[in-house]
């Protein structure tokens, strides 16, 4: 638990210093806290997310994600620790963060009588751009989401995916450097989510926007996320790649089911392949424990042929993001929403 106190009105030398060391980073956070009448929603996480990186965050419900994502958004103030996003400091700087993100929260407050088009207006007119910029900006943002001549009517017409996408325009109109999206496909029906994942990429390859994104999805986050962050009672359990955090709970299993001739010669023969770390018999079975299962997988095939022994089938398991969230926090991740809604 940290025992920082977050000072809002003067900043001591000490916090200046601090602060200057997450200046190369799109989203910094040193010991971030808050608690609520003493207990502790948020326990002192560090993050450092370079420009330019999707960054995933999974956690169960009430783990402390959406508590971190409005600390970072300047809309909760922090009880420990300090944060900077797009340089400056969240506490100390609400309004020059919040004039360099973007925000689509799971709930989007969209008045359904207005139309799309006003809605994006409206928001344009905020961030003080001029005429010129927005009408670009609204022709831009009605291709990205592909909602076309839906922009004219009233938003209360929209479907949920519909909603979705327009929320997460915008987060766009005003061209942020950071872009924080809580939970964007929950609900969703396939096309939907597949649709608002290729927006994603899109922002984060073409326009280069740092993306925060907290997902109930594991399939989202393996799928967008440079690196993911997972969080847990308040406190960030682990953090890596995709790839990184699978590896870290088990190694590749290949599976091979075979018939006739002598198992011990064949676990002799593929226990030679490289990168294969183990070899067990089964019955018919041979599971053969690797580094990377992808490479290993037709050597071993190769080395069974040489066996007097048929193969029947091979095939591959490797560990998913399920394994490592069950290892880290105890349990399966839960989709609050398993409904979907059209697009």
């Amino acid at each position: 638990m940290t025992t920082a106190i977050y000072a809002t009105p003067g900043v001591t030398e000490s916090s200046r210093q601090q602060a200057a060391s997450g200046a190369d980073y799109a989203i910094y956070a040193r010991g971030l806290a808050r608690s609520f009448g003493g207990v502790y929603a948020v326990d002192g996480i560090d993050v450092e997310i370079p420009a330019g990186e999707i960054y995933g965050f999974l956690g169960p419900n009430g783990a402390g994600k959406s508590t971190t994502v409005l600390m970072l958004c300047t809309l909760l103030a922090p009880t420990g620790g300090h944060a900077q996003v797009a340089g400056y400091d969240v506490a100390a700087q609400p309004g020059q963060v919040r004039l360099r993100i973007g925000v689509a929260l799971q709930d989007a407050a969209l008045d359904p009588r207005q139309t799309g088009s006003e809605l994006l207006q409206l928001q344009g007119r905020l961030y003080g751009l001029s005429r010129r910029d927005l009408a670009r900006r609204l022709a831009e943002l009605g291709e990205l989401i592909e909602l076309g001549d839906a922009l004219e009517r009233p938003v209360g017409t929209y479907s949920g995916g519909m909603k979705r996408r327009l929320d997460l325009a915008a987060s766009l109109v005003h061209n942020p450097e950071v872009v924080f999206l809580d939970e964007p496909t929950t609900g969703l029906d396939p096309a939907s989510r597949a649709r608002v994942w290729s927006e994603i990429r899109r922002l984060n390859q073409e326009l280069g926007i740092t993306i925060f994104l907290t997902t109930q999805y594991l399939a989202e986050a393996d799928e967008l996320a440079d690196r993911l962050g997972i969080i847990a009672s308040g406190r960030i359990v682990a953090e890596g790649t995709p790839a990184e955090l699978k590896r870290s709970v088990g190694t590749d299993v290949i599976v091979a089911k075979v018939e006739g001739g002598e198992p011990a010669d064949a676990r002799r023969l593929v226990a030679a392949v490289p990168g294969v770390q183990s070899v067990e018999v089964h019955g018919s079975d041979l599971v053969i424990a690797a580094a990377d299962g992808s490479a290993a997988l037709s050597p071993v095939a190769v080395a069974l042929a040489g066996s007097a022994m048929t193969v029947r089938e091979l095939t591959l398991r490797t560990p998913t993001l399920d394994d490592v969230f069950l290892e880290l926090t105890g349990g399966h991740i839960e989709n609050r929403n398993n409904e979907e809604v059209s697009s």
